[in-house]
Order: structure tokens, then C-alpha cells, then sequence
């Protein structure tokens, strides 16, 4: 059968073995040096090992391939223990895979395998600095004399590594913002972040984009957030975020509409 499936371009792997600690489905090892992946059966197609390779090896190509098995690649991932099996879990979560996500539940309650929901959205995937974490404020020592204090209340805010299921996404206003715009935009914290939770990306230089997609979905039926904006700049490049969230809406069942704030390359908002 024809599927989307990783492609490791040898030539450009230096077999930091970054990619192999990524994948929770072990179907990527390190062999003479090299990234291969090693059983087609395991590997989902989501690309989760492509954003943590720093030479741009893999890539996602659609080829005859055998069918992704969450059962066999789930019995692969129990003996590199429990923490592994969270990865796994919590990468089904984020990238909208309800169905692989419920069969592994299932397979882990045959056997006798306990997994609490706490722990999926506690640990995190890939860097461990990527943990959702709230900053919590202190009023009393925020207001710094000749200073603008930060109004951002919860990290990881890049939207490779953020956690749509973390506790502070739930019924929040949330800002989607292309990486520029805070640059441009003097007062970006008290007009933008001040109450809300913040995202950032860039629809022109970031890779798979459909991840976004993924996670706007789940930030709409299971965060269930109550408001979105999205902040671009006025070049055209930027507006991918657009486009990139009425794909997520259409595929919504919960339907939510967002607000378009423009901000010129002057930092005038429009």
C-alpha cells in the first residue's frame, strides 16, 4: 500500500543519533554510524524525528510501504520501559491520532500495563526543556522601575514543542504569532500576551506544517480554548498561518471564529 513514511537521506546524516532517541516507536537505530530505519511496521509517518535532526537527513516521501501496526510497534516500544510508552502515548495525542491513541490504552490495559492520563501530559517528548510549565507572577516585584515586565504565562510557546493537552491551553485565549511580529511590534507583551496563552511560528521556514494543523484541532475539541488570534506580519509569506488555521477549522468539529491582526514591518499594528 501507498503511505506517507520517513526517508533518511544518507549523505546528509552524520548519526548524531538524535533522531533515533526521538522516535518512540524505535523504528529509527543507529547502525555504522548511521540513522536507518529498521521496520517500516513501526513507523506512523508523523515525522517527529524530522524537526529534531539538525542536518535536515529526513524527510516525509509517500511510497509503497507496509501499513503502520500500533499493536506491534507498541509491543517494540514496552521493552524500552515506561517512559518510552508515555512518549508514545503522548505523541498519538498531540499529532490527533484518536484511534492508534484508544487501540494502545486498550493493548496496555490487556496487559496490565498502568498508564495515568497526568503522566501523558506531564512528560515531554523530545527536549526536555520543551516541558509545558505556568509562570506563575508576582505582582509585587513585576513593577521595576524604567522596566516592561514580561507577561508570559506558561512555556514551551514554539509550536513544534508545545503540549496542545497541557492543563493552561484548557478554555484559554490564545494567540498564534508569526516569530517576527514581537520583534516589530514594541508593546507586543501588553497588547498581545497580557491574559493569554502564546504560540509561535513561521509558516515559511518551519517544516511540517501539518503538525500545526493537528494541534490547532486538538487545542479546538479537547482544550476547547475560548478565543483565537492570530498575529501576522503584513508580508505575504507570514500569512500561512492563515491558511494553516482554516485547515485546522474545516477539520474541527468544534467551530470557533479567530481574529487577523496585521503588524507592518514599521511595528504599526493594522
Amino acid at each position: 500500500m501507498k503511505r506517507k513514511i520517513i526517508k533518511i537521506i544518507e549523505e546528509k546524516c552524520t548519526g548524531c543519533g538524535i533522531c533515533a532517541n526521538s522516535c518512540a516507536e524505535g523504528a529509527i537505530k543507529m547502525i555504522n554510524g548511521k540513522a536507518r530505519l529498521i521496520n517500516e511496521v513501526f513507523c506512523d509517518g508523523l515525522g517527529a524525528c524530522i524537526k529534531e535532526c539538525p542536518q535536515g537527513a529526513i524527510i516525509i516521501e509517500e511510497r509503497d510501504a507496509k501499513p503502520y501496526d500500533e499493536i506491534e510497534s507498541l509491543k517494540n516500544i514496552i521493552g524500552y520501559g515506561k517512559d518510552t510508552i508515555i512518549a508514545h502515548l503522548k505523541h498519538l495525542k498531540e499529532h490527533g491520532q484518536t484511534e492508534y491513541y484508544n487501540q494502545a490504552l486498550k493493548y496496555l490495559k490487556k496487559q496490565k500495563i498502568e498508564i495515568k492520563k497526568q503522566e501523558i501530559e506531564e512528560i515531554p517528548f523530545g527536549c526536555p526543556h520543551s516541558k509545558p510549565k505556568e509562570i506563575k507572577k508576582n505582582e509585587k516585584n513585576e513593577k521595576i522601575k524604567g522596566k516592561i515586565k514580561s507577561e508570559l504565562s506558561q512555556w514551551p510557546i514554539q509550536f513544534h514543542l508545545i503540549n496542545p493537552s497541557a492543563s493552561y491551553f484548557k478554555n484559554a485565549d490564545i494567540i498564534i504569532a508569526a516569530d517576527c511580529t514581537a520583534f516589530s511590534y514594541g508593546n507586543f507583551h501588553r497588547d498581545f500576551i497580557k491574559g493569554k496563552k502564546i504560540i509561535i511560528a513561521c509558516p515559511k521556514l518551519d517544516s511540517g506544517l501539518d503538525i500545526y494543523e493537528d494541534k490547532i484541532k486538538i487545542l479546538l475539541e479537547e482544550s476547547k480554548m475560548k478565543s483565537l488570534e492570530i498575529v501576522t506580519m503584513e508580508v505575504p509569506c507570514c500569512f500561512g498561518l492563515i491558511e494553516i488555521t482554516k485547515k485546522a477549522l474545516s477539520k474541527s468539529k468544534r467551530k470557533i471564529n479567530f481574529k487577523h491582526t496585521i503588524i507592518t514591518i514599521e511595528g504599526i499594528k493594522i
